[in-house]
């Protein structure tokens, strides 16, 4: 079993070897080694009364923590 992390930062720019999807006019640059683990992922915002946050449906998970950051593959 294998854990990973969702983790998000500010790209200012695309480097080497990153992929590169945009939606919506909205940029999102993955790193190689994190690929194989997000094909299929749809990630979305969600802001209402109780959150402001992205969320991940990853049709790959076989798990993840309480928090949702987390999962295994």
């Amino acid at each position: 079993m294998t854990f990973a992390a969702y983790t998000m930062g500010y790209c200012v720019e695309k480097q080497k070897f990153m992929e590169e999807v945009e939606e919506h006019g909205v940029k999102v640059f993955i790193e190689p080694k994190a690929l194989m683990f997000l094909i299929g992922t749809e990630m979305d915002f969600v802001d209402d009364r109780l959150r402001s946050e992205f969320v991940f449906h990853n049709p790959n998970s076989k798990g993840e923590c309480g928090c949702g950051e987390s999962f295994n593959v």
